[in-house]
């Protein structure tokens, strides 16, 4: 059996927790503080339900690798608000991807749409940068990956029909 998606995923979590430790925060126009790293977050959700595909419900324990990794390769505080943000947003996200019973474009779309601003929330909440700008910034940076993936696949499964 193949594990491709699922070591994508646990590396993702790893390099982008490094990178919220290394690459500064922007300010955005109402002086909130935004880590641009959240662009590249939402692939690690689109990655993360591929790796299900894969591996099933196991895929929480591939989050836990790669959070542990990121422990001790990011700053501990960073790993840690990831840890809980990617706890909560994750178990929403596979839930929605788990329970329904919708085509794969569907399932992405909709756990990404629930599982991205709690992922922000909790994780700006954390570090103590939550604001309502600063969630919505997050939130769309990561649902344009999340829509990108989606707008392919569903491409893909209306040819097969």
């Amino acid at each position: 059996m193949h594990y491709k998606f699922t070591a994508l995923y646990i590396a993702l979590i790893v390099a982008v927790n490094y990178a919220f430790s290394v690459v500064p925060l922007v300010e955005l126009p109402d002086g909130t503080m935004w880590p641009p790293v959240a662009l590249a977050v939402g692939f690690i959700f689109v990655v993360r339900d591929f790796a299900q595909r894969e591996i099933g419900h196991k895929v929480l324990l591939a989050m836990l690798v790669g959070v542990v990794i990121s422990y001790f390769m990011a700053d501990p505080f960073v790993a840690t608000a990831s840890a809980a943000a990617f706890l909560v947003s994750e178990l929403v996200d596979w839930a929605v991807y788990s329970f329904t019973k919708r085509p794969l474009s569907q399932r992405i779309l909709f756990s990404s749409l629930i599982g991205a601003p709690v992922d922000s929330a909790v994780f700006l909440g954390i570090l103590g940068l939550l604001s309502p700008a600063g969630v919505v910034a997050m939130s769309a940076s990561k649902l344009l990956g999340a829509f990108l993936v989606w707008w392919m696949i569903r491409r893909r499964e209306q040819a097969l029909v």
